[in-house]
């Protein structure tokens, strides 16, 4: 199996974008720690479904953290944890299609919103690709 310094070194900064984005949202909520955005983009009209959505909202960051934890211990146990993240990089390419059910709102195409796009439905299936072929015997050699 090929163990490189690049992908060990991908997965753990992977891991830990993840992760601050996952703290971001699971720490603060709907309106998040504005660690992305600084301008305020919500006002709360019904108090108690807020909450609860926000609740649920923070969950899905815990969720977000929590796959960011798994990319970055990745790094250090490649071999046994490459099918979880090859899934897992399959999982962020599969939720990136579901951005284009918000293209009323415009902002699928926009500078904000592209980068991570184009990460989601690119470099993760690209990163799935390098798992996958660095799980393959370098050489078979006959004893």
């Amino acid at each position: 199996m090929k163990y490189s310094i690049p992908l060990k070194s991908v997965l753990f900064l992977i891991g830990l974008v993840i992760m601050t984005l996952g703290l971001n949202i699971g720490l603060g909520g709907i309106p998040t720690l504005g660690w992305q955005t600084s301008e305020p983009f919500i006002a709360v009209i019904n108090d108690d479904v807020y909450h609860v959505q926000d609740s649920h909202i923070r969950f899905i960051g815990g969720i977000w953290f929590s796959i960011g934890a798994i990319f970055s211990l990745g790094a250090i146990m490649q071999a046994t944890l490459r099918p979880t993240l090859i899934i897992l990089c399959s999982t962020i390419a599969f939720a990136g299609l579901f951005r284009f059910s918000g293209l009323n709102g415009g902002a699928v195409f926009s500078a904000e919103v592209m980068l991570s796009l184009v990460l989601e439905l690119v470099a993760f299936p690209l990163l799935a690709w390098w798992l996958a072929k660095s799980g393959k015997p370098t050489s078979i050699v006959a004893a």
